[in-house]
């Protein structure tokens, strides 16, 4: 029997709540930050603190379950060799969750839920971009020589525009003239 077995239902059916629970999951040890409710983030939290551990562990067999609830190489990787050392001096708490406000629409509680240890990310500063008018430029550099034009072709002469249709914008007919098909005819009593 199930007694005081209680979980977050999220209000989803069994298959359907796992795969949200992975997907957000996965989203945390790759984002390390994910903006949420508070019920999902109450609900993944255990499921986290779980890889988290499995990450410290660093066997072939807890790679192996991690990769099972994952389904991912590349974030098993990530997982074992990037996240999992940082918390090596921590026995839990490997993430948290803080309050952002409520939802518009529906007045759900939401939050943002990041890991403890977040890896700095350098970010370097943007360059002076060259002006667009250099930057599209389609001048080969100096340095290189210009490819030799065949000098038997001869180029094509440019298409004059047809006189009768520069004033005039085309007609646009509604899906092929559908719109005259079903165009409701009036009736006469």
């Amino acid at each position: 029997m199930r007694h005081a077995n209680r979980r977050h239902r999220l209000n989803r059916y069994t298959s359907w709540r796992k795969a949200t629970l992975i997907s957000m999951a996965k989203s945390i040890l790759i984002y390390q930050s994910v903006k949420t409710t508070m019920v999902k983030a109450k609900a993944v939290r255990p499921l986290i603190d779980k890889l988290i551990s499995l990450g410290k562990e660093n066997t072939l067999a807890a790679k192996r379950r991690a990769f099972a609830i994952l389904q991912d190489h590349k974030l098993v990787q990530k997982l074992f060799s990037d996240i999992a050392p940082r918390f090596s001096a921590r026995s839990g708490g490997y993430t948290r969750i803080l309050r952002y406000g409520v939802r518009r629409g529906d007045s759900a509680d939401l939050t943002i839920m990041e890991l403890t240890e977040v890896k700095k990310i350098d970010r370097k500063k943007k360059t002076a971009k060259a002006p667009k008018a250099e930057a599209h430029s389609h001048e080969t550099p100096a340095h290189e020589p210009k490819p030799a034009e065949p000098k038997h072709e001869a180029k094509p002469a440019a298409k004059e525009p047809k006189p009768e249709l520069e004033g005039k914008k085309p007609v646009k007919k509604f899906l092929g003239g559908l719109k005259t098909i079903f165009k409701k005819q009036k009736r006469a009593f």
